[in-house]
């Protein structure tokens, strides 16, 4: 067959890509060799002359490519013409052919061309830049810099809680319902070998690094490698991701399950991987460890695509679900009689979770303090907070790009994802922290980083690279604040312990008031409180308690005790800003 404006006695020995004229006409030449014939539908369309890399498709040869937006893998005979990753080298052949090659049908040798490339080794492709690791190293390098120093000597509140619970040192703190146990079970064989907290910082700034690569580095054979590596850059960027790497606090780890979960049942759904949903079992598992309810909600809407999609997925959501709810449930029925009794505690530890638009403690506290309750602060900085407003007009960009490119599932997903993880901190509480919302921003990277990775005007993309470096310097801006600013908190913890171990206090002791968490665990004491959202005892039993062991009730400055220990002993406690230790008479009197 020929084209029908061809011209006569022309012989054509190029075709373009899209037609495969030549790859037939050579099909249907006869064969030289009396009694063989060569098939028709064996031979593979030959790439054309000026073919070129997409920017931002994937290379990787782990897994098979698919197309996002069909289940089709796009390997194997029948998968038709693919386009090379940015690093991929371009390769040019011939089809293989059983006829000797003659004038007007010349024989095109392999060729490379690609930056980087070498005259020395025609054919090998270049070795791409490793970017997401680089940006993993950079995440790394930034905590160790600007992190843990100022934040290498003290634990805060919550993480005392956390790392108390396999501490043989001292005894467990009290350990709220709405807590889940994953972050204990990450920090317990590192409290167990010291009690170092540098060493602490810096294991967890390392497994920080380390899971950021791996989680991001899921989605590569989704997006591809330039927009997996824009996207692990803008979630590594905040401050709160920064602050967040080596402390012990769980939402982070959260984000981290969740990006790869989601990026795990995309390449179930839209490949032949049957290692993939055994993957997304594991990471949904590990992230119900880390937030139990967090997984719940994670969980949604990957169960609503699969029952359209991918029904096999269901399994073994289902099953990672389980697994990693399975303590948590064990752990209510013995210390709460129920799931639903524990519900409902968490509900009341929570400040009776229902509707709660709590958009403006989330505004408010962008940039700190760490922790909103109650959230009466003022935004400092809006200037610096600009992100996040753009944030959701930029994912509905990168929503409408993929609707016009009928790539509507791996921009969708992440979405929607991130939408119902923030379900329970935008909806249903009334205070706020920087860190409940770290999931949703890892998932919603990736769409804003797909959106950038499309532009193709260098004016464009120098634009976005200006904001891009000018976000990453106000977000340092804000890092260094807020660290300096935790870091005087945690030390006045630690300087209240130093105090009140100088009054005398010594294990076995017991230590209650508003603070009482983090200093009685710098002092080695047990901790109690008969009321707020840490109720562990009542009045009696705390009085029973005093009686036996060395006890402190701490106030703050000009704040009075309660009744039961106004007959207490006052000890003003020196670098904490008029904090006051109230000793119980059969507790030490003084130093």
């Amino acid at each position: 067959m020929s084209r029908p404006d061809a011209q006569p006695g022309t012989a054509a020995t190029t075709a373009r890509p899209e037609t495969g004229t030549t790859a037939r006409r050579w099909a249907e030449r006869p064969s030289p060799t009396p009694g063989r014939a060569t098939p028709r539908r064996h031979l593979a369309q030959p790439p054309g002359p000026t073919a070129t890399a997409h920017p931002d498709t994937d290379t990787d040869t782990t897994a098979s490519t698919t197309r996002p937006e069909t289940s089709r893998p796009e390997t194997g005979p029948a998968a038709g013409p693919t386009r090379p990753g940015p690093d991929a080298a371009v390769i040019t052949t011939t089809p293989h052919r059983h006829t000797e090659p003659t004038p007007s049908r010349p024989v095109t040798t392999a060729t490379t061309s690609a930056p980087g490339a070498t005259s020395g080794a025609p054919g090998k492709r270049p070795r791409a830049t490793p970017w997401l690791a680089l940006v993993a190293l950079a995440y790394a390098l930034v905590q160790f810099v600007l992190v843990v120093p100022p934040l290498a000597h003290a634990l805060g509140w919550d993480e005392t809680v956390y790392v108390s619970q396999y501490d043989p040192r001292v005894p467990a703190a009290f350990f709220s319902a709405p807590r889940s146990r994953g972050i204990s079970f990450l920090t317990a064989p590192f409290i167990a070998a010291t009690p170092s907290v540098l060493v602490l910082r810096i294991a967890l700034t390392l497994l920080s690094s380390a899971a950021l690569y791996a989680a991001f580095r899921v989605w590569r054979p989704v997006v591809g490698a330039r927009t997996t590596a824009l996207a692990a850059l803008l979630f590594a960027g905040l401050w709160i991701t920064q602050i967040s790497g080596p402390q012990a606090m769980p939402n982070l780890w959260v984000a981290f399950g969740a990006v790869a979960a989601t990026g795990w049942f995309l390449r179930a759904v839209t490949g032949r991987e049957p290692r993939a949903r055994w993957w997304l079992a594991g990471c949904v598992a590990v992230t119900a460890l880390f937030r139990a309810p967090d997984a719940v909600w994670l969980a949604l809407p990957l169960i609503a695509t699969a029952l359209f999609r991918h029904r096999r997925t269901l399994p073994y959501l289902a099953g990672g679900l389980a697994v990693g709810l399975a303590q948590w449930v064990v752990e209510a029925y013995v210390r709460f009689g129920s799931v639903q009794d524990r519900l409902h505690v968490s509900s009341a530890t929570e400040g009776d979770m229902g509707l709660h638009l709590n958009f403006d403690n989330a505004w408010s506290s962008l940039n700190g303090p760490l922790l909103c309750r109650p959230c009466t602060v003022t935004l400092d900085s809006p200037d610096l907070t600009l992100w996040w407003l753009a944030l959701p007009l930029l994912a509905a960009a990168a929503l409408a790009c993929a609707l016009r490119e009928r790539r509507l599932l791996p921009t969708a997903l992440p979405m929607a994802v991130a939408a119902a993880l923030s379900v329970p901190y935008l909806l249903m509480i009334d205070y706020s922290a920087p860190r409940f919302l770290l999931p949703a921003y890892a998932l919603l990277a990736l769409p804003v980083a797909s959106l950038v990775t499309r532009l193709s005007s260098r004016r464009a993309l120098a634009l976005a690279g200006l904001l891009i470096a000018a976000q990453l310097v106000s977000q340092a801006t804000v890092l260094t604040q807020v660290t300096a600013s935790a870091a005087i908190t945690n030390e006045r913890y630690r300087a209240a312990a130093d105090d009140l171990r100088a009054l005398g206090l010594r294990p076995p002791c017991l230590v209650s008031g508003p603070r009482a968490l983090p200093i009685a665990y710098d002092a080695g004491c047990a901790s109690a409180q008969v009321d707020g959202n840490n109720l562990s005892t009542t009045v009696a039993g705390l009085l029973d308690r005093a009686a036996k062991v060395p006890t402190a009730l701490l106030t703050a400055k000009g704040q009075r005790p309660p009744h039961y220990a106004r007959d207490w002993t006052p000890y003003p406690l020196h670098h904490t800003r008029g904090w006051t230790a109230w000793l119980a008479p059969a507790g030490p009197q003084g130093p």
